[in-house]
């Protein structure tokens, strides 16, 4: 185990499992993560919510009829104020949509950056163990031709000894 890759495990090098995010921790946001930037992205957020849309809905339902029964009269028909007020809400959803689009952009590219940088590791892994089971699987070959070799070895040996016993045997026997 090299301390320098941290793909290895070991109880002074534990695995860390962000490894590939933290290279893109120092990457802030177009509009960084002040309260600002945080407060708009989550109003645009809502802006695509049912609850958004029926509070709208709603809202508009009581300011028609309020000012078409009579009950009050501050935006009379055509109503002028509810479509001013719809322009200022235009105005203002559109930036802080592409706002909370950019921000999650800037994520999306993080993300996928480190999901690369980790597939990438895993590719250099991987033929890391296929090179270093090739070469076990080398030194497995050597040594079983090496095994082959002393299995005729000792064949040929045992082969000899027992010619060289009979050899023995005969001219003992003829001795006596």
């Amino acid at each position: 185990m090299t301390p320098e890759n941290p793909a290895e495990k070991s109880p002074a090098n534990p695995l860390d499992h962000l490894r590939f995010h933290r290279p893109h921790a120092h990457l802030s946001s177009t509009f960084g993560n002040d309260t600002f930037a945080l407060k708009a992205e989550a109003f645009a957020r809502f802006f695509g919510t049912p609850m958004f849309l029926g509070a709208q809905t709603l809202i508009v339902a009581v300011w028609i009829i309020l000012n078409v029964t009579g009950v009050t009269r501050f935006d009379v028909y055509p109503f002028i104020l509810l479509n001013l007020a719809f322009s200022l809400q235009a105005a203002y959803a559109a930036p802080l949509i592409l706002l909370a689009q950019t921000r999650q952009a800037a994520r999306d590219k993080a993300h996928a950056d480190a999901d690369a940088q980790h597939r990438e590791a895993l590719a250099v892994a991987n033929s890391e163990r296929q090179a270093a089971a090739a070469k076990t699987t080398e030194q497995l070959l050597t040594l079983l031709e090496q095994n082959t070799h002393l299995t005729e070895m000792t064949k040929q040996l045992t082969e000899r000894i027992e010619g060289l016993t009979l050899e023995m045997h005969e001219h003992f026997v003829r001795k006596t």
